[in-house]
């Protein structure tokens, strides 16, 4: 994998995929906001405080930091991609917040001065990058002398059966590529450790990490079935490259994976685990 091929191509595919999660956005943090709040809780921002959100997307879980850190306290969301970076605008503004502004920026060399940021955080972030221990050496870079990190990643698939039962009926019909070894990829961090010791690696101290479990909520099938249609980054483009036929016995395995968790009413509560961690500069 060439990084820099890699950046270019992740890059152009959150560009296209910004306009879903613009439109699924309060579905989302609906269901993902027992996430957002225990990375909050354990960046445990205060009044006055500088936050930067990295890979911050809509900047929903960064708009929570900015209510604790008033009046004086002023909160930055950077993604790499400007579609991203142009919806988490129009969030700030439609939820009438003042502390609190959006740029483009890369994670992994953060266009800010060294020991200015007081907390910096990442929701579903740093796993996705072609080097996450680069991206949290300049994190910690630009932390003040007992700043705070937290972050968040995704724990093994087998306890994501959201995705994994998605993933699995690619697998079986040669649809989709297990990710090599130290690829980038949404379970890059997710081994017992990984995360802990890259923070150590990148030199931050009194790393903690914790599960957080919740439930992707849908009122059904078709309507998941949709909702991961549109906030994929690869999902869309390779159902455009399926015959009607694939496409249906596609859906069909899936659907019939999500089984277990379909409710008398037909709505879905798909079970998601992710690992939050938090470590001092």
């Amino acid at each position: 994998m060439d990084p820099d091929d890699y950046r270019a191509a992740a890059r152009e595919q959150w560009e296209r995929a910004a306009s879903g999660w613009e439109a699924r956005r309060a579905a989302m943090q609906e269901s993902a906001a027992p996430v957002s709040q225990a990375l909050v809780d354990r960046l445990d921002p205060s009044a006055g405080d500088i936050v930067v959100e990295v890979a911050a997307g809509l900047g929903d879980t960064g708009l929570l930091a900015a209510e604790r850190v008033v009046p004086d306290g002023r909160v930055l969301l950077t993604d790499g991609a400007e579609a991203m970076v142009d919806a988490a605008r129009r969030n700030i503004e439609a939820r009438g917040i003042t502390n609190a502004e959006a740029r483009v920026m890369e994670a992994e060399w953060l266009d800010l001065s060294a020991a200015t940021v007081d907390r910096l955080l990442s929701r579903w972030g740093y796993m996705l990058l072609s080097d996450p221990e680069a991206a949290l050496r300049d994190a910690r870079r630009v932390l003040r002398p007992g700043g705070r990190i937290a972050l968040a990643v995704w724990a093994p698939i087998a306890e994501n059966p959201w995705i994994g039962v998605t993933q699995s009926a690619l697998l079986e019909r040669g649809l989709a590529q297990q990710p090599a070894p130290g690829a980038p990829g949404m379970f890059a961090l997710a081994a017992p450790g990984a995360v802990d010791e890259l923070l150590g690696a990148a030199g931050f101290s009194d790393v903690g990490v914790e599960p957080v479990d919740f439930s992707w909520r849908a009122e059904s099938r078709d309507a998941w079935w949709e909702h991961q249609r549109q906030i994929s980054i690869s999902l869309g483009a390779l159902l455009e490259r399926l015959t009607p036929a694939e496409h249906y016995e596609l859906r069909d395995a899936i659907d019939a994976g999500y089984a277990p968790y379909v409710a008398e009413d037909g709505s879905l509560a798909l079970p998601a685990r992710a690992l939050v961690a938090w470590a001092d500069a």
